[in-house]
């Protein structure tokens, strides 16, 4: 009898395995540009992404989009992330590839996106397109603005903000989009207006009911900010004004007993991260475009409870 009950939960382990395996490989064969298998690309990565063929090689970029979903980490961050960066980088993918690169990135992020992999790694892979444009412009005015506004609706919209897993790796939408944020507040022909927009979509990321960042998002929240001050188009009062805000409670409604509930706690510990990392870069430069960071940064930490 033993025996049978032990037939029979071998087999329900076999059938409940089966799907898993399937949608592994699933997922693993929707992660094979060129036709390239697992093996194949990380001979190429050894190899320094050798591809000699421009042709080819533009064909290539393009076809690792499909990699962003991937639940392995190695395709998906380690391949898929890291040959986009290289090619991208060293200048080897033409601007009519890069147009539709970014074409492509950005329908990612409105996506369905079940297991919280794509949308994230469609931002990262987008910081090093808006890099690339910062560095030599190629990006039409429509183009341009049309990337800062699907930066501003990705980060508003972030709700999973899960960071790093030891079996899946890194997700962490609200750090890769920073980083999108980043290279377009460093590109000046991003204008104030639309600064000031991603500015405000920062700030909805800053301490997210519910969350409490233990991956570095505060400091990655940061950078953008602190690159937009050093373009000097907001006043000192403008960000003494924007940075006043974090020092409320937001959605707690008053700070009242914030030590008794894990809400209170996050938010404490979310705002005093970031308004720390602004101040600390802020008061370490030299830049006396960042001085009034500093200053209200400070201020704001002050009133914290």
């Amino acid at each position: 009898m033993r025996k049978f009950a032990f037939a029979l939960t071998a087999c329900a382990l076999f059938n409940l395995a089966q799907p898993l395996a399937a949608s592994t490989a699933k997922s693993q064969a929707q992660c094979a540009p060129l036709g390239k298998s697992k093996v194949a690309l990380l001979a190429l990565k050894n190899a320094g992404w050798q591809i000699d063929a421009d042709a080819e090689r533009n064909r290539f970029v393009l076809a690792l989009v499909d990699c962003n979903g991937s639940p392995d980490p190695e395709l998906r961050d380690g391949i898929a992330f890291e040959a986009t960066q290289h090619y991208l980088r060293k200048g080897l993918v033409n601007e009519t590839t890069l147009a539709e690169l970014s074409t492509k990135l950005q329908a990612q992020l409105v996506e369905p996106d079940k297991s919280g992999f794509r949308r994230p790694f469609a931002a990262l892979n987008l910081s090093e397109v808006a890099r690339t444009d910062r560095i030599k412009s190629w990006m039409t005015p429509d183009q341009r603005g049309q990337l800062v506004e699907a930066s501003v609706d990705y980060m508003r919209s972030i709700t999973d903000h899960r960071g790093f897993d030891k079996v899946a790796g890194y997700r962490h939408a609200v750090a890769h989009t920073a980083d999108l944020m980043m290279q377009l507040a460093l590109n000046p022909a991003v204008e104030m207006s639309d600064l000031s927009r991603m500015r405000d979509a920062i700030a909805v990321q800053v301490a997210p009911a519910g969350t409490s960042y233990i991956t570095g998002e505060p400091e990655r929240l940061a950078r953008p900010i602190l690159f937009m001050a050093q373009r000097g188009v907001f006043t000192e009062q403008e960000w003494s004004e924007w940075l006043a805000q974090f020092a409320g409670p937001g959605a707690l409604g008053s700070w009242d007993n914030a030590f008794q509930s894990q809400a209170g706690l996050a938010r404490r510990h979310n705002v005093t991260a970031f308004l720390s990392a602004i101040f600390v870069n802020a008061q370490a430069s030299d830049a006396v475009a960042l001085k009034p960071l500093a200053t209200g940064a400070m201020d704001a930490l002050k009133k914290l409870p």
